[in-house]
């Protein structure tokens, strides 16, 4: 696992915030952590980059296509971030056809990932967000999944492990 200042049992300032862009839309809003993860139940998970291949051929259709699982989990939200911007990520969401499955939050500025820690220097890509995956109870970290450094790194962060760790969770 990679080294990060995150951990189990932080709380997410409220203050951090993503670039989020819908379809209608033609300028980016803001929304702040507080609005994504206060009051709810929020799976995220981060990827290196839209539009790479790991990213775009296992990590973001598996969270779309597990989506009914996570809600019978009670799940409120599927999030992704990415160090893109927002234009970035809804032509991705849209290429990949997400729809309003996963909430696309763009990290263009590194808000975000930098102030949690999760940031890799990537060659020929520069700073980005380390591939990761958690659950988030009202601002509240209960599970973390960061992989090692590197853009295919893609063992603990997919759906099914946090499927298999929110069923462990809830069972104790």
């Amino acid at each position: 696992m990679a080294q990060t200042q995150v951990k189990v049992g932080d709380k997410i300032p409220e203050y951090l915030y993503f670039g989020l862009l819908d379809n209608n839309e033609d300028e980016p809003k803001k929304m702040t952590s507080g609005e994504v993860f206060k009051g709810k139940k929020v799976v995220l998970f981060g990827i290196p980059g839209a539009f790479t291949s790991v990213c775009s051929s296992k990590h973001l259709p598996q969270f779309v296509d597990n989506y009914d699982k996570f809600k019978a989990k009670g799940i409120d939200t599927i999030a992704c971030t990415a160090v893109n911007d927002p234009y970035v990520l809804r032509e991705w969401a849209n290429a990949h056809k997400v729809g309003s499955k996963v909430l696309m939050l763009g990290d263009g500025e590194m808000s975000f990932h930098s102030a949690l820690g999760l940031t890799q220097r990537l060659p020929f890509a520069g700073e980005r967000g380390l591939r990761f995956s958690m659950f988030v109870d009202d601002s509240v970290i209960k599970i973390l999944n960061v992989e090692d450094p590197g853009p295919l790194n893609y063992k603990i962060s997919g759906p099914e492990n946090m499927l298999k760790l929110l069923e462990e969770s809830g069972k104790k």
